[in-house]
């Protein structure tokens, strides 16, 4: 089966540090051609993949200011569409826009529909329900309007996450700095419980870091350490008490999540979104309504089984269970496009 495959262009494929969906697309591409898929990646030029690389944008427009985004969004995704025929499947990760182009091909569309970032995008997605197929990355992030062919969650390459059984004290914030994330909610928990806080994350609203997070920045017991490359993130993660995720908005998944309990991290949540699908209440985190309940329930974490967690994404967060289920996802849309 011929798959082509469409990632953003905010960041390289895999990203080096920062870029969730780029590390998705990556995953899911590279098990592709692991389970003999004939790949062809639409990414940036400075991408690296075992699959067939096809690309026009050169880096990134996070990483290079110099590229306009909607000018190589567009050339990006037209790129690809122009050859749409020449595949058996499109795997579109790029959020609504690609769906406008899907009257240029007779190829079915499959498209991950990684959370929606305002109601305002789904207008598109009604239009094109029926003749697109979607799949939602969490049971709780699907849409009552529209149709979808699965549910696959994301997995990780739980490889490069190592165990770590004997945590040191700190608690662990790992995410862009938002107030969707609740920097500021993970703060308070920290000073609550008089627990050291490291915060590890791309700044990605500049005057929330300024108000919530810089004033209280003293290196001793509230640390800011920047974004995290893998090797970073596997020490941070690894060696934290707890992942704090007390997320303002109904997150449609949450990597850092699934990556803190592969390390054997337990995970104090806000209950919203995704998080029941992630977390077993009570066996590899907590899950908690308000700062008051996150504060109470830290004292019970070190009563966690640490290798109980690792169990838990093994069993329904890997790489290989991800790309297995995509395969489904294909096969069962090519079989229809075959009646």
């Amino acid at each position: 089966m011929r798959v082509a495959m469409l990632s953003p262009i905010a960041w390289r494929t895999p990203p080096r540090h920062y870029g969730p969906w780029e590390r998705v697309v990556s995953l899911i591409t590279e098990g592709l051609v692991e389970n003999g898929y004939d790949v062809t990646l639409y990414a940036t030029k400075n991408s690296i993949t075992k699959a067939k690389l096809h690309a026009v944008c050169p880096r990134g427009y996070e990483e290079d200011k110099s590229i306009n985004p909607k000018v190589w969004e567009c050339l990006h995704i037209s790129e690809l569409f122009e050859h749409g025929d020449e595949y058996d499947i499109i795997h579109n990760n790029f959020d609504f826009l690609p769906l406008t182009y899907t009257h240029m091909t007779k190829t079915p569309v499959v498209t991950t529909i990684h959370g929606f970032s305002s109601p305002d995008i789904l207008p598109v997605y009604k239009k094109y329900n029926g003749k697109a197929y979607y799949v939602s990355i969490s049971n709780a992030d699907r849409s009552n309007e529209l149709d979808y062919i699965a549910t696959v969650y994301h997995g990780i390459d739980i490889e490069n996450f190592q165990l770590n059984l004997y945590p040191d004290d700190y608690l662990l914030f790992f995410g862009r700095i938002h107030n969707d994330k609740g920097t500021k909610e993970a703060i308070e928990i920290a000073k609550r419980a008089g627990k050291r806080l490291i915060i590890a994350g791309i700044i990605q609203d500049y005057d929330y870091f300024k108000k919530y997070v810089n004033p209280y920045i003293d290196r001793e017991n509230i640390i800011y350490v920047g974004s995290a490359g893998p090797e970073k993130r596997n020490n941070l993660l690894g060696h934290a008490y707890a992942l704090l995720h007390p997320i303002n908005f109904k997150e449609p998944f949450g990597l850092s999540v699934v990556e803190s309990m592969a390390c054997g991290t337990p995970v104090v949540a806000f209950k919203k979104g995704s998080m029941p699908e992630l977390i077993v209440n009570g066996r590899t985190g907590f899950l908690v309504d308000s700062i008051e309940e996150a504060v109470e329930i830290l004292p019970l974490v070190k009563s966690l089984d640490r290798s109980s967690c690792r169990r838990w994404v093994e069993e329904n967060f890997t790489q290989e269970k991800m790309v297995n289920e995509y395969i489904k996802v294909y096969e069962k849309i090519v079989g229809v496009k075959q009646k």
